[in-house]
């Protein structure tokens, strides 16, 4: 079986290894195919721009990403495009995975701006630029331009994204803390021993938790004529005389457009707090955004520091739930953090909860949008939010799983018909039903009386979103070959 080894370095994107977060800049530009020959000349000169992850780049970095149609409008293979996994080639915006996703009302893929699998709105590229300030970003998008107009290949869209300089997304918490990292790379050196995850749960073809080699997308050997990819690795089912692996040192991304609504989450959180003379009670509302998250504004987790914000813990990320707070009296047991990932929570036993919990991980490359606001408590009607961007290995076992039997499952941890309170598919209240059925609830664990709130409303809404292959560069160079 393959093991990970420094030369791979050379051969994965750096987007892997790295979010990048010295480059405060970053531009996601949406492309289509529309001249197969010229755009996989195009490719062929990208791939000598492509980081890699054998080090760090101090100005700027590239790396592309392509969907199951754009895999197709390169000239792929039909069996080589039939050996991707299930998810990756019905695309995210299918009404299937819409139901899974939780795709819903205000979230559904028809008022997206941009991700359907066909028409106006489908994606065949995502170019991914990042740069050390705006003007970097500047003139690495200029001269990407020109090229794109010269090969075959037209912009769609362009999303901008940054890094504020305290890390804070729009609802004013603390972001990028509880990563998974990758057995075997320098991602160990400062992760938590719970924290370690197979490098087959993100990288292609490689062990995964469950001791076998990640599936991986092949071509036939035919196809392959110039050697470019790698021979079949043992253990799999694929026969190594006939076929080459297409997604060594590859990995599938997921990239959602969520916008944030803050002042809608702060007007709720004012009035489900508010006093009962009528008077606004500040410290209610800020301990009730909290339970919600599952951290204080700084990043603390409530389960290590119940009773306030803690600067030294801001980025605390060794802990688990079971020992410590299993009714979730510290951290509700419906909070986002516990939901996005229950650790040693759900199972038979410590130790069990968080093999399991493990083997559903996600590696995030998130960044958020749009300016931020003046007084979240303003509705400024600016478009603002956070472009998720996660990796993982198996997208239905991973992102799918986390968002349909965590984020949206309504009896997640013994809970009884609550969803996640910042990205759950919060059901739009039908007049016509009963209005029981439609009261989207939260509810905060005490003793002896728990707190619940009632009516939430959505904060987040999907604008956009495409499942995407990551390849390597050994794949670029063979996709640029066809």
């Amino acid at each position: 079986m393959a093991e990970l080894k420094p030369e791979d370095m050379k051969d994965i994107q750096g987007f892997v290894m790295s979010g990048y977060a010295h480059l405060t800049c970053v531009s996601y530009t949406l492309l289509r195919v529309d001249d197969m020959a010229a755009a996989r000349r195009w490719l062929e000169n990208l791939t000598n721009e492509v980081t890699t992850s054998e080090g760090k780049q101090e100005l700027s970095c590239l790396n592309v990403a392509l969907t199951h149609h754009g895999l197709k409008q390169l000239g792929l293979a039909k069996d080589a495009l039939d050996s991707f996994s299930r998810p990756f080639i019905e695309g995210m915006s299918t009404s299937h995975r819409s139901r899974i996703l939780g795709d819903a009302d205000a979230n559904e893929p028809a008022n997206w701006d941009w991700g359907s699998n066909d028409g106006a709105k489908a994606v065949d590229v995502l170019l991914l630029l990042f740069g050390k300030d705006e003007q970097t970003i500047a003139d690495l998008m200029k001269d990407q331009s020109a090229k794109f107009t010269q090969n075959g290949i037209s912009e769609l869209l362009t999303l901008a994204a940054g890094r504020q300089p305290d890390s804070h997304e729009h609802f004013g918490f603390a972001d990028g803390m509880g990563q998974p990292a990758i057995e075997g790379t320098f991602q160990t050196r400062d992760a938590a021993t719970r924290n370690v995850i197979k490098a087959g749960e993100i990288l292609l073809s490689y062990v995964n938790d469950y001791g076998k080699p990640a599936n991986s997308p092949m071509v036939s050997l035919a196809s392959d004529k110039n050697g470019l990819l790698p021979l079949v690795i043992e253990g799999t089912t694929e026969d190594p005389s006939t076929r080459r692996d297409l997604g060594r040192n590859g990995t599938y991304v997921v990239f959602r457009q969520l916008r944030q609504h803050p002042a809608k989450f702060y007007h709720y959180l004012d009035e489900a707090t508010r006093k009962a003379n009528g008077e606004l009670d500040p410290e209610a509302s800020a301990w009730l955004a909290a339970k919600m998250v599952g951290r204080w504004p700084d990043g603390a987790p409530l389960v290590l520091s119940p009773d306030g914000g803690n600067p030294a813990l801001g980025t605390a990320d060794d802990f688990g739930f079971r020992d410590t707070d299993a009714r979730g009296f510290k951290c509700p047991i419906g909070s986002h953090i516990r939901r996005s990932n229950p650790r040693d929570s759900i199972g038979p036993d410590g130790p069990t909860a968080q093999i399991t919990a493990n083997r559903h991980r996600i590696l995030r490359r998130g960044r958020s949008y749009g300016h931020r606001p003046a007084d979240r408590r303003i509705d400024d009607g600016v478009d603002r939010g956070l472009h998720f961007l996660c990796l993982n290995a198996d997208i239905e076992r991973q992102f799918e799983f986390v968002q349909q039997t965590w984020v949206n499952n309504p009896v997640f941890g013994g809970l009884n018909g609550e969803v996640d309170p910042l990205i759950g598919n919060i059901k739009k209240a039908d007049p016509n039903e009963d209005p029981n059925k439609c009261d989207a609830i939260f509810t905060v664990p005490a003793d002896p009386l728990r707190t619940r709130v009632h009516k939430l409303e959505r904060f987040v809404t999907v604008k956009g979103g495409a499942y995407f292959f990551l390849p390597s560069m050994s794949a670029l160079r063979y996709l640029a070959s066809l």
